[in-house]
Parts: C-alpha cells; structure tokens; sequence
C-alpha cells in the first residue's frame, strides 16, 4: 500500500529577506524529509524569481496597493483583501494541507479572519513562527524602543501609530480585539527564534499555546572566515575597522550611535556600515565607509572577516542573524541588551552592554582593541551551533510530531 506524502503549506509576506530566506530553506529541508511543501507570498513587484516547486503568489499588486491604503486610511490591517484571499484559499482546499506553516502574516496581503475561519473550520494545525511581536499587539511588531507594555492587557493610544505598519486612524484597541478573536481557538503551536520572544508571548493572549524556540540559523558555508581585500581597498588597513550590518536602517537599529562614534572615536578607528541607502548616504560623516543594500552574501562575508569588532546597537530585536553572521566569519559582536540579540553570544564571542549606554559602548570597543579580546576559532565554534540545515531540521521533527499526535 502506498503511504501518501504528508502536505505542508508555508505563508509569508515576502519571498525575500530573512523571513523569506528562513520559509524556502524549511521547504527544502522539508521536502528532503518526505513531505510535500507548497511556498505562498504576497506579491509585491520587486519578487526574484522563484526557482523553488509549487510557490503559489497570494493576490496581485493592484489588491496589496488597496489594501495598504484601506488600512492606512481606516487604521485595519489584515481585513480586506476579501476576493484575493478567497482565490487562494480555493486554491489550498485543492491542496489540502495536512499543516499550514506560518510565517509574517502583516504587510497587508490577506484578509486575516477569512483565513482562521477557514483552518478552525478544518481544524487545520498551524506552527507560527513569530519573527516579531505584531500578531500579539494592536499594532507595533515591537515596542521596546517606546518602552510600551500596553499589549499585556489591552492596546489602545498606540505611541507607535504613524509606524509601520502605517496608519492615519489609531484602531489599536479594535485590532487588539480583533487579532485576539482571530488568533484563539485554533490548533497552533508557537515557534520563537528567542528565548525572549517565548517568554513576552506567555505574557500575551496567545499564551494559551505550547512555545518552542527554535534559533534561526546561517549558511556555515557562505558565512566563514573568508580571505578579504576590504581593508585595503578602502585604504583603511591600519585601522580598527568597526562594523554595522542592516537590511534597513530604521531608527531603532541605532543609526545615530554609529554616527556618534564616528564623530567622537580617535581617527585610528574607521566605522563601516552596511546597507545604507542613498539618502542616508549624504547625512553621515565623511570618515563613515558606506556600502549600498548588498544581498550578495559571499561579499558580505569578506567584509564580515575584515572587521575588527562587530556592533550591534539595536534598540529592539527578535533574534537578529547578523550578530551569528559575524561570529561565523570569526568576528566577535558588541551588542546592546536587547531582545534575544545577548542570548547568541558569550563571554569569550561577545559583549552586552545596556541599551543606549553610549559610554559603555565605548569602552567596550576600547576594550577588544587594547586586548584583542576575542579569538577568531572561538567566533566561529560559537557560531557552528546555528547551521540553518540542523535549525531547520528542528521544524521537520516538529511537523512530525505534530501529525504523529493527531
């Protein structure tokens, strides 16, 4: 007798990014363990192509544009997108997945109670991964930075309203509600890739599901000590080379405390920054090396392995891979007390100083430059314990056990 293969569905918002990174690498480690895995995504116009089997785009651009100005304007997010949505899920009732797999539901693409409705009427299991903290606010994907603790009980006068995602009605007490109607009472198993993200949901009125973490995790072999020509290049060779790695340079990643660095640090210290836009460009310091948006990660490595120290000083963060990116390329990483962004480090890879503490930062800089503090095979060792292909192994053997229990 032939044993079906089992069927995952994963959703996103993005076929790129992190997020998008971390959907299609769980599909392949999937699929190598048996089961049949269909990839969704909102369509956004900038997608690369899509290489990977059976990806299924979620509504088109026209739809996305209404929705995000419908929920700009009437401060709803997830609740239109009504035809699109019904489209595709026509199209995974032709599936019939034995699990649908979540990853960021925001970005306005779906309409979200259309979707519950149609897996607690199925009694679908779903594993949600959190990357952020939306599907348990009213609004923010975080709230750190602002120092908010509303989401404990009830939102409402978000300080965070203008904020993505962007809104010109605050809504957050209704979207409050709304998400805690939509989100209850189905068979979910939460991933965190924190330990912290899994303690503030238990906190949250999700807190009725069982939490796993499960780190997120990097190409070992893309992101290793790599021969680099950077220094050279940029004529920086005898100095203390400071590096800061984002996709975006939003605030809370601290921005302004590399350009106080830069302005305050003897001239024998030179900050790279990475992923830095055009405008952005024109505002810092002339002595700031910049480097444009790169997704080519084997350039990324080299410039990973020619830095001197790596700085992180988010003000609000999950579990960010930069810090493990540099630690794999033999880096160690200065990080603020943020977030789950102290839990990927230890005392011989790194250092925690205390949000917005400018002087301790400091000091900590002086300090791996006066003692070269952290040792290159020691970075890497710290790293080898996020390979994304034993990380993405930890979801097949949940998937598993949760269709084993059913």
């Amino acid at each position: 007798m032939t044993v079906m293969p089992k069927t995952i569905v994963e959703i996103n918002c993005s076929t790129v990014g992190s997020t998008g990174r971390i959907m299609f690498m769980i599909a392949k480690e999937a699929r190598k363990a048996g089961f049949k895995v269909y990839t969704c995504s909102a369509v956004h116009g900038n997608e690369r192509k899509i290489e990977e089997q059976n990806h299924i785009y979620i509504g088109n651009k026209l739809d996305k544009k209404l929705h995000l100005l419908m929920a700009k304007k009437t401060g709803y997010n997830g609740c239109f997108s009504h035809l699109t949505t019904g489209l595709f899920l026509k199209k995974i009732d032709d599936i019939k997945p034995d699990l649908i797999h979540f990853h960021n539901l925001h970005n306005c693409y779906i309409n979200l109670p259309m979707l519950f409705n149609y897996i607690k009427k199925r009694n679908i299991p779903i594993v949600w991964t959190l990357h952020d903290c939306w599907p348990y606010t009213g609004h923010c994907p975080y709230y750190d930075y602002v120092n908010c603790s509303k989401w404990e009980s009830e939102c409402q006068k978000c300080p965070q309203i203008k904020g993505y995602p962007y809104s010109d009605v605050d809504h957050t007490k209704e979207m409050f509600q709304k998400k805690k109607e939509w989100f209850t009472g189905a068979d979910i198993t939460i991933v965190t890739p924190s330990e912290w993200l899994g303690s503030e949901v238990k906190k949250s009125f999700l807190a009725e599901y069982p939490v796993k973490v499960i780190n997120n995790g990097i190409d070992l072999n893309i992101f290793a000590p790599t021969a680099s020509e950077f220094k050279k290049v940029h004529n920086i060779e005898n100095n203390f080379m400071i590096l800061g790695v984002a996709s975006a340079w939003a605030p809370r990643k601290g921005l302004d405390v590399f350009v106080k660095l830069a302005e305050t640090l003897p001239d024998e210290y030179t900050i790279v920054i990475v992923g830095i836009g055009e405008r952005e460009k024109d505002n810092l310091p002339e002595n700031v090396v910049c480097i444009t948006h790169t997704n080519n990660q084997k350039e990324l490595a080299e410039i990973y392995s020619a830095a001197d120290v790596f700085v992180n000083p988010t003000r609000e963060e999950n579990f960010p891979t930069t810090n493990i990116e540099a630690l794999a390329c033999g880096t160690g990483v200065i990080t603020y007390k943020t977030g789950g962004s102290p839990e990927i480090i230890d005392e011989e890879t790194g250092i925690v100083v205390e949000k917005d503490d400018y002087e301790a930062l400091k000091q900590a800089i002086f300090r791996v430059k006066k003692e070269s503090l952290f040792r290159r095979e020691k970075c890497r060792n710290r790293a080898m314990k996020y390979s994304c292909n034993e990380k993405y192994k930890e979801y097949v053997e949940l998937f598993k056990s949760i269709l084993e229990g059913r």
